[in-house]
């Protein structure tokens, strides 16, 4: 039979690893919780969204910008007629050239646009999501604080934090409020840049003004 002390620090060690499955275990759940969405989001995309996230994720490439390099370098040297053999069919300026990599642009453009709509759909969809899930911890801690109140208050124990502080804890958040206070600090920030641009001209208008006052 080991020592009471001994049996102790096992128990410990044994509650120790305990903890940590279980946290690597609700790590593990939540990942595979954030996979799934991902790929329900993938799943739905349409075909033009598939194919446009193809394209841009292609020419972004390496080997498209190798491609694109010796395109460029072999259409220029046989058209300039450094390559004996070979007629020019496209001479400077290289319009058909021109013409052809504005064409290409044009349409890279529309794929890449198409690509980043999406990925903004996908960002506004976390930022709710993130938004939900902080309106939620708000009101679980809400009520958490309030059960701490009334433990408080049962057990008569001394707190440090002051009735006062706790009760404008345990408000609820008026998300109405919250964004105009938010904007309503922004605004300061916009109406100073404005007057710092503008100031400027204020002080030519203002020594105008003396100016003709004096004359």
């Amino acid at each position: 039979m080991g020592s009471p002390r001994r049996n102790e620090r096992t128990h410990r060690l044994g509650g120790g690893a305990d903890e940590q499955r279980n946290h690597a275990s609700a790590v593990e759940e939540n990942v595979q919780e954030v996979k799934r969405w991902e790929r329900a989001i993938l799943l739905a995309r349409s075909k033009a969204e598939q194919v446009s996230e193809w394209i841009a994720g292609t020419v972004g490439s390496g080997p498209v910008l190798v491609l694109h390099v010796l395109w460029f370098t072999g259409w220029v040297t046989v058209n300039r007629g450094m390559i004996r053999g070979i007629r020019p069919f496209d001479p400077f300026p290289f319009p058909f050239l021109t013409m052809t990599v504005s064409l290409e642009a044009i349409f890279l453009t529309l794929f890449v646009l198409t690509s980043q709509k999406r990925i903004t759909r996908q960002a506004d969809k976390r930022s709710h999501l993130n938004l939900q899930i902080d309106l939620l911890a708000e009101r679980e801690m809400t009520a958490v604080l309030q059960l701490l109140q009334d433990i408080v208050r049962h057990l008569d124990v001394k707190s440090t934090v002051t009735p006062e502080q706790l009760s404008d804890l345990m408000k609820k958040t008026d998300l109405r409020r919250l964004t105009n206070r938010v904007e309503e600090l922004a605004e300061p920030e916009a109406l100073t840049g404005s007057d710092a641009a503008g100031s400027p001209s204020k002080r030519v208008g203002r020594r105008n003004v003396d100016l003709t006052r004096k004359t």
